[in-house]
């Protein structure tokens, strides 16, 4: 999404969707901001859209870029939301070297639903790429939503993070109990490593008697051998069905011929998955 026109196509939102009065605050607001090169002003702005914008009134997307207004519908982006996220790139625009860094401190200052807005639209940003430590941050908080903004639904960290920050999410996320098909790009980044401390964990878990959200297995699809090709026979012998499932996923489009051999003493599961009757995406259902 990073070639999109990004200011003009938010300034055309707010432009369907709020008054002139409130379209003209923020303009001179704006001005004010980019001429005194004021941090100060920024982070106020930032706050005080809040009291100017109707977050409850639907932002109209008449005209928008089609990729754009796909992703601010599937983040549900509401106005405010976008009068903030417009705000930033019109900052960055002006003077990136110089407003760069006073972006990035905005994880410093803001309340929990300005740091949301942050975070779900970074990668609208044009450099957002130097806000990858902003990203990584985030991913300490334990409050739901803000690590919800950067984990899920969400492509930067796919694009952005490297392997360490990528597990780190993928596993916090796992031990939050989030909604792990909602990670962005989980067959693209799965790594060796990840593979590793996914089985590592998942022994733990056994060891203790405890459950594992079948999702978690997703990322190890291309590493099937040794302990983990005996994690999946554990899986198919498991007496629920998810997992059973999800061995099946991972032993299909493995390109490991162990996996393979194992997937067929499971022949109703393999016609299952070649079938589409079970994927990553319907797996619970």
């Amino acid at each position: 999404m990073q070639h999109l026109d990004t200011v003009k196509q938010l300034s055309e939102i707010l432009g369907h969707s709020v008054s002139e009065e409130t379209l003209t605050w923020i303009e001179n607001k704006l001005d004010l901001i980019i001429k005194s090169k004021s941090a100060k002003e920024l982070y106020l702005t930032y706050s005080l859209l809040a009291g100017k914008i109707d977050s409850a009134k639907k932002p109209r997307f008449e005209g928008i870029n089609q990729e754009l207004k796909e992703y601010l519908i599937a983040q549900n982006a509401d106005l405010l939301q976008i009068a903030r996220i417009y705000l930033l790139n019109r900052v960055l625009e002006s003077d990136l070297a110089y407003f760069s860094g006073k972006v990035a401190n905005l994880i410093q200052v803001a309340d929990t639903s300005e740091l949301e807005t942050f975070l779900k639209f970074l990668i609208l940003l044009p450099n957002a790429g130097d806000f990858n430590q902003a990203g990584v941050e985030a991913l300490r908080t334990n409050i739901g939503i803000i690590f919800d903004a950067i984990a899920l639904n969400n492509p930067y960290p796919s694009i952005y993070f490297n392997d360490q920050q990528w597990n780190q999410m993928y596993l916090k996320a796992a031990f939050m109990q989030r909604n792990l098909g909602e990670i962005v790009d989980v067959e693209k980044r799965a790594n060796s490593d990840l593979a590793r401390i996914i089985s590592d964990y998942a022994h733990e878990r056994w060891a203790a008697s405890r459950d594992i959200d079948p999702m978690f297995w997703r990322p190890v699809t291309g590493f099937l051998e040794g302990v983990l090709l005996k994690d999946m026979d554990h899986l198919f012998k498991s007496k629920d069905i998810i997992e059973n499932r999800a061995a099946a996923l991972c032993c299909y489009y493995s390109q490991q011929p162990e996996a393979n051999k194992l997937l067929d003493n499971y022949p109703d599961l393999n016609e299952k998955v070649a079938n589409k009757a079970v994927t990553w995406g319907n797996l619970k259902k």
